[in-house]
């Protein structure tokens, strides 16, 4: 049965739909389900009022309620539930909003390709990759190391000042011989440029190859005794002071980040607690919390706690104390009446994550527009 079918079949029925019917046909089709998502509901990407019903292989349709109120005009885009998997042209290109002034009847659409985890990408939209240095004075360890700037690709041509996020081992961000994969957040901020949330700066710090946990241990835990407190001193005293002076950056705490992955995410942790008047945001994807599994937090009796958002994430198929550590972490921290009223956690779980640079460059996205960007209006 064609589309056209489909329109008739839903059009005689003895009871039709009194509201607006969309009817969706799409030549690329998979297991995922697909959403409605525009100006009726903040643009949200997994609304569960306004998932479609699949009638078969590439066909779907969603009938409005008799109680929804109409807007003006609707404007809206199909999702298969996150804008990583947003409709998109044939030829791999961003598509504009939909518009429709009808309240009652069949409104046909046609999605012909979709999203699959950001990708593809326009190469002219990649960020600028920029060396700070090949030998970055860190005067606390008393070492050198590699920082990368990413740019956004109209820097150059800009008067903005932009957000920053601090990320750790930028080995395994968006060099892509890394032994280990990468997140690939320079195609990922190519793509999100496109939808608005892509305009923030990166700067990616390498860590200290065989010393790695060494630094991003913090205090003494079963890995022993740590440097962390001297590498976080570094980044907040050192680096961040250099990129404000050299770069166009918004250097407020509400618009600076830290982030990381495994060690690079539990020192991140202890940076934006360690420092609350610095880093507003935490960007944090499966913590190493093993290592200190009888994490206090009586230590932040001695900071004054504000006003933080932390996207956590963690997935099931890391290990078997992964996610039970996490949302032990959770708890642990907004058992604290004054912490809790100040702290705004987004735990993100994945049952099939594994511990590896795919999951997290899958999370990357999400991850920075709920923390930078989930208050812009609209989708365009």
């Amino acid at each position: 049965m064609d589309c056209e079918e489909k329109t008739d079949t839903l059009t005689n029925q003895t009871e039709a739909p009194k509201g607006l019917t969309i009817l969706l046909k799409t030549d690329e089709d998979d297991h995922r389900p697909v959403y409605l998502s525009g100006n009726f509901n903040d643009w949200a990407t997994q609304d569960k009022r306004y998932l479609l019903h699949k009638i078969e292989e590439g066909i779907y349709s969603f009938t409005f309620p008799e109680t929804f109120d109409y807007p003006d005009e609707l404007k809206y885009k199909f999702t298969k539930g996150d804008w990583s998997e947003v409709e998109i042209d044939r030829y791999g290109n961003k598509t504009p909003n939909r518009h429709c002034q009808k309240k009652q009847g069949i409104q046909e659409e046609f999605v012909p390709r979709w999203r699959k985890n950001w990708l593809p990408y326009r190469p002219s939209q990649l960020p600028k990759v920029h060396l700070i240095s090949e030998e970055f004075e860190i005067p606390q360890l008393n070492k050198k190391r590699k920082v990368w700037a990413l740019l956004p690709h109209d820097y150059d041509t800009s008067k903005e000042h932009y957000p920053v996020l601090y990320l750790q081992d930028a080995q395994n961000l968006f060099n892509e011989s890394s032994p280990f994969g990468n997140w690939q957040i320079d195609k990922k901020l190519a793509v999100m440029s496109d939808y608005g949330i892509g305009g923030i700066i990166i700067i990616a710090i390498e860590h200290a190859e065989r010393e790695r946990l060494l630094e991003y241990n913090v205090g003494k835990t079963l890995l022993g005794e740590g440097q962390g407190k001297k590498y976080i001193r570094f980044v907040t005293d050192t680096l961040k002071p250099f990129v404000d002076k050299n770069f166009r950056t918004k250097p407020e705490r509400e618009f600076t980040g830290i982030g990381g992955s495994s060690m690079g995410g539990l020192v991140s942790i202890f940076s934006g607690l360690m420092y609350p008047e610095v880093y507003g945001k935490l960007m944090i994807f499966s913590p190493s919390l093993w290592v200190i599994p009888k994490i206090k937090f009586s230590f932040l009796d001695f900071f004054e706690p504000m006003e933080t958002k932390i996207y956590l994430y963690a997935g099931g198929d890391e290990s078997e104390t992964m996610v039970k550590h996490v949302k032990k972490f959770k708890k642990r921290l907004l058992k604290r009446e004054g912490i809790r009223e100040k702290m705004n956690v987004n735990l993100s779980i994945n049952m099939e994550g594994k511990h590896n640079e795919t999951y997290w460059s899958d999370e990357f996205p999400k991850a920075i527009e709920w923390l930078f960007f989930s208050d812009r209006e609209g989708k365009s």
